[in-house]
């Protein structure tokens, strides 16, 4: 079996690519390893940028079913020192760029604009060999086999597609979420919904932070941050629920009750989930017949750019190709050249902004944001 386009992994940027090559005439098929679209929790809420992830939508035709899935409100912000004291409290006037959405939701429209059979699900890649003059041998865990013409790796940091085109492996950032959630906040855990108000809230230290977002139904998201080695996490068993709370919470001794209660009031058992990373301005020498998108070309660490750029990636990658309907390559080296530049740009940019412009603390945090803001 032959096909024109095919995209590995069907996540935002997977799926954007093929909704915009739909709108464009051109079949692709994406293959999945999940079994089902329900079969692993989508993440929690992203702000959708109205310079890159709404761009996206756009070309994709979908801007009225994202319009649908806002959530009101959700652009507030709020810093906190580590006492409580808040020290930067933005509202959410309804004016801002980056509106927020449940990526389930986001991830569900797109899948919904597809034809029915274009994705695959239960298709693990486990092989890829090169056949020449730009075609691949796809081998599925499933023993099935699939020859294509293009290739689109959008699986991810450990992309299986990436070692086409590039030796580059992700390395640990020295840096980890431990994500949490409390449910139904307002009621069960008001201190902690109080703190965290109608958005977001940030509460940094040097080395360790408290992150939440309020998500639907009074949901809260809680992302603590820790730059702590892997072999301290790998010493927490996160099998024992209550064994590890307890130790992530001791790094935070001391701190105000009702950002602590984000940790130790946590309603589901806490989950590591480590950093990596891909070089800054990682980039390939043009390889017949494949390319990347999203984490498996750029990947960073959590900078709030990562779903937006896939998408734009998709978008971008699938106008090109149309753009060159004769000379794939044409379309391919188009889409490459600007993405390399425009993945290389953000990075460095947020990696300035998070690392430079402020020493780790609340105050300056607050301060940051404040004149960021006021930056014309």
């Amino acid at each position: 079996m032959t096909t024109p386009v095919t995209i590995i992994g069907a996540g935002l940027g997977g799926l954007t690519l093929a909704r915009v090559l739909h709108v464009h005439g051109i079949a692709a098929t994406v293959y999945e390893a999940e079994s089902s679209p329900t079969a692993r929790a989508q993440g929690g809420m992203l702000d959708i940028h109205d310079y890159n992830g709404q761009l996206a939508l756009e070309a994709a035709s979908l801007m009225d079913e994202f319009r649908g899935l806002i959530l009101e409100g959700r652009q507030a912000m709020r810093v906190l020192d580590r006492d409580g004291t808040i020290l930067l409290d933005k509202a959410d006037d309804g004016t801002g760029g980056r509106p927020e959405v449940q990526r389930a939701e986001l991830r569900q429209i797109l899948l919904d604009s597809l034809p029915a059979g274009t994705v695959q699900w239960g298709r693990k890649l486990s092989g890829v060999r090169a056949l020449g003059e730009g075609r691949h041998e796809l081998a599925f865990s499933d023993g099935s086999t699939v020859v294509t013409s293009l290739l689109v790796g959008a699986d991810g940091a450990w992309s299986r597609v990436r070692p086409l085109l590039s030796a580059a492996t992700p390395d640990y950032t020295g840096e980890s979420f431990v994500e949490i959630y409390l449910f139904d906040a307002d009621t069960r855990h008001p201190a902690a919904a109080k703190a965290v108000g109608g958005g977001s809230l940030i509460a940094p230290a040097p080395g360790n932070e408290i992150h939440a977002h309020r998500e639907k139904d009074a949901t809260l998201h809680t992302y603590v941050v820790l730059a702590r080695s892997q072999d301290w996490f790998a010493a927490i068993d996160f099998t024992d629920a209550a064994a590890a709370t307890a130790r992530i919470a001791q790094e935070f001794d001391g701190w105000a009750p009702e950002l602590t209660a984000l940790i130790t009031d946590g309603d589901t058992a806490p989950v590591w989930r480590p950093h990596y990373a891909l070089p800054i301005g990682h980039r390939w020498d043009r390889v017949p017949g494949v390319t990347l998108i999203g984490d498996a070309a750029h990947l960073c660490a959590p900078n709030g750019e990562g779903a937006n750029l896939a998408m734009l990636d998709g978008a971008e990658l699938a106008k090109a190709l149309a753009a060159h309907p004769d000379d794939v390559e044409a379309g391919l080296t188009d889409y490459e050249q600007a993405m390399f530049l425009r993945s290389t740009e953000i990075a460095t940019e947020t990696t300035e902004f998070f690392e430079n412009l402020f020493d780790g603390t609340a105050q300056s945090l607050a301060t940051t944001f404040t004149g960021h803001e006021q930056t014309p």
